[in-house]
């Protein structure tokens, strides 16, 4: 019952988590962009960092249902090479990396206010971009790594 429990919050905490942000960033959209005609470039180059986010954050539950299907795996195979354990719980540490360094840039992460200047604000969310992208890469990559195991 614990882990069914479990299993139930975790994906919505992590919907929760997003959607307050993404509450956060209608706001910000409607303040800098009031219509969609003029919107800047800088609002172009927000709304691209949120898609990336938007497209990957989903995945945060498929990490969550591989690591448990790899922690049962290495829990039901009492005879598995020490050498495949050893692979198994580096992939388990992957995806919980990929999953925390969401969180992290999440956490981290604010629209740039209007006070900043445009050239500063675009710095700002092209390094955002960067750090995105990162975080989508590490994530695909853990899955596809937990789903070869």
């Amino acid at each position: 019952m614990k882990k069914t429990s479990l299993s139930f919050l975790i994906p919505v905490f992590f919907a929760l988590a997003c959607g307050h942000k993404a509450h956060e960033h209608e706001g910000h959209d409607e303040a800098t962009a009031p219509d969609a005609t003029e919107a800047t470039g800088n609002q172009l180059l927000y709304e691209k960092v949120m898609k990336v986010h938007d497209e990957v954050m989903p995945k945060l539950n498929d990490i969550y249902t591989l690591k448990e299907a790899l922690k049962d795996k290495i829990a039901n195979t009492p005879s598995m090479a020490e050498a495949k354990k050893k692979e198994i719980e580096q992939t388990i540490v992957q995806l919980d990396s990929a999953s925390e360094n969401m969180m992290v840039w999440m956490r981290a992460f604010n629209a740039p206010p209007d006070s900043l200047g445009e050239e500063k604000a675009r710095e700002y969310l092209e390094g955002q971009m960067e750090k995105v992208q990162k975080v989508k890469t590490d994530i695909l990559e853990s899955i596809e790594k937990a789903k070869a195991q």
